[in-house]
């Protein structure tokens, strides 16, 4: 059976940030994401897991300058100290919160950067990146993003992330399956799953159009929850997705699957 975990930056925004964790307790789930968790010191956020039993799933490598439109540095060739740094900034959170996956966002390349260029420097930073996380016995994962919603990210495909991750040669990483993404670049997604299962490291959902709740748009995911269990997915499934008509509203796709869960403070 799917094991589904919140994601913080997109669900329950009724709440300020550090609220959203015993809100997603209270709804049932047991996990949670989130995009970075930098604007806090890392033992706030870790007394917010344990007081709400709540595991840490994943959150991103630091991604640059996020409001002026920054989605990643990993691809930039001016910007490879400031990856470099950003990796032991992440392994120290990712410590402090339990957490054993992070997930490296590309970026967009500026139109002077090549795609060869850009492309070179993803790799070796990638390298680099997975062996220190390897070390610290963290998971690395890249995410494709369509190039509709971010114009201009490096990595938008599936088969181009595993041709990068051929590359990196890193058992250390996996690839991050986000299927809104995905059906919007390319389609195909219970064959790609089942191909390419044992490459993947995490998978997150959101319907479309809209990027809303499972059962708003054309994607059968029921289909594909049975897919994940026929090829063995066991990993968290994470709601990525951008509430209808607020979070507990929504949550009515997920009630087979979020454990009851008592009132929590």
């Amino acid at each position: 059976m799917p094991k589904f975990n919140a994601n913080l930056t997109m669900l329950f925004t009724e709440h300020a940030f550090l609220d959203r964790f015993g809100a997603a307790a209270r709804a049932g789930f047991t996990g949670v994401e989130y995009l970075t968790p930098y604007d806090y010191e890392p033992a706030v956020i870790a007394a917010k897991l344990q007081e709400n039993a709540l595991e840490q799933v994943l959150f991103n490598l630091p991604v640059g300058d996020w409001a002026a439109g920054e989605r990643g540095i990993a691809c930039l060739p001016d910007r490879v100290d400031e990856f470099r740094q950003s990796v032991a900034k992440a392994i120290a959170y990712a410590r402090a919160l339990g957490c054993n996956r992070v997930n490296c966002l590309a970026g967009k390349p500026p139109a002077a950067v090549s795609a060869e260029e850009a492309h070179r420097t993803f790799v070796a930073n990638l390298r680099y990146a997975s062996s220190e996380l390897e070390a610290a016995g963290i998971a690395l994962v890249i995410e494709a993003i369509n190039t509709r919603d971010i114009p201009g990210f490096f990595l938008s495909r599936s088969d181009q992330a595993f041709a990068i991750m051929d590359a990196v040669g890193s058992k250390n990483l996996t690839f991050q399956y986000d299927i809104y993404h995905m059906q919007r670049m390319e389609g195909e997604l219970a064959a790609t799953l089942r191909a390419n299962i044992a490459h993947i490291g995490h998978v997150q959902l959101a319907d479309n159009p809209g990027r809303h709740e499972p059962g708003t748009g054309e994607i059968n995911y029921p289909y594909l929850f049975g897919v994940l269990d026929e090829v063995g997915y066991a990993g968290w499934i994470g709601c990525e997705y951008v509430p209808a008509n607020g979070t507990d509203a929504g949550l009515g796709w997920a009630s087979a699957y979020l454990s009851a869960a008592p009132a929590r403070t």
